[in-house]
């Protein structure tokens, strides 16, 4: 199946409420973001994509992938899924190296197995704490498992749809793996209450009670204020690995940056 894009037609919130939202498509290269307040149904939403809903789930929605109703082996086939995920609490069950683990998973996937070592590459790029494919998977932390799925889904796995739940305190370059994976084409889809990541995405999709009351398009002004927090961001992880790596800071030359990344000030359209 050549996949083109991903579409969800409305089902309801908590209270029965009809989504406002009736229709939303997605397209592969794209970052969605979906927001709204804990317990607004924002998991709900991925959950039904992640299980390709038709109206079986408590929401009542449904998920078209190329404008057609999904065949049953789609939904329930693992080596036929479509959809990978990266959630904030990721863990290996399987004791074996990273390297052997990777290169197992590109034969599984009718792969070259040296492309291991480009997933282990790119991970590395994505985590303050480098992995070495002799590492053994049960030993590799939070931040080290998830820079490693985000490069394997980016590299080895043919899954079109990724799924990201939270990811802002997940100990990786959060917005540099948004990247990488909306950069190898594939819908990117992340739960978050984290404005850098909210305003990264071409849109978000707003839930109140369960329900999906509106979609806002990134504005000019919003990628702007981006570009700022990104600077931000980039200070501040800059400053976090200088005070990991056990150095003093140079607390007198900090005013001063912040002053040059500071933003413009922020209001409520």
């Amino acid at each position: 199946m050549k996949f083109i894009n991903l579409k969800v037609l409305g089902g309801f919130g908590k209270d029965g409420r009809s989504d406002d939202v009736a229709e939303i498509e997605l397209g592969p290269g794209e970052i969605v973001g979906i927001v709204g307040p804990t317990g607004s149904g924002k998991s709900t939403l991925i959950g039904d994509i992640e299980q390709l809903a038709q109206g079986d789930t408590p929401s009542g929605r449904r998920i078209l992938l190329n404008g057609e109703v999904p065949g049953q082996e789609l939904r329930t086939n693992p080596r036929k899924k479509l959809i990978a995920q990266l959630s904030q609490n990721m863990h290996f069950l399987a004791d074996m190296p990273v390297g052997e683990f990777l290169r197992m998973h590109a034969k599984s996937r009718g792969k070259d197995p040296d492309l291991a070592e480009k997933v282990v590459e790119i991970a590395n790029t994505l985590t303050g704490e480098p992995i070495d494919p002799s590492h053994h998977l049960t030993i590799l932390s939070g931040g080290q498992s998830r820079a490693l799925m985000a490069a394997d889904i980016a590299v080895i796995s043919d899954s079109p749809i990724v799924l990201i739940d939270e990811i802002e305190n997940a100990g990786i370059k959060k917005q540099e793996a948004l990247k990488l994976l909306a950069g190898e084409g594939k819908i990117v889809v992340v739960v978050t209450h984290d404005p850098i990541l909210a305003l990264m995405a071409s849109r978000r999709i707003v839930m109140k009670s369960g329900a999906a009351v509106k979609i806002i398009n990134t504005t000019e002004g919003e990628r702007k204020l981006f570009s700022d927090l990104e600077r931000i961001d980039g200070w501040l992880s800059s400053l976090r690995e200088t005070i990991r790596h056990g150095d003093v800071v140079g607390v007198g030359d900090i005013a001063g940056d912040l002053v040059d990344n500071a933003p413009g000030e922020v209001t409520a359209a």
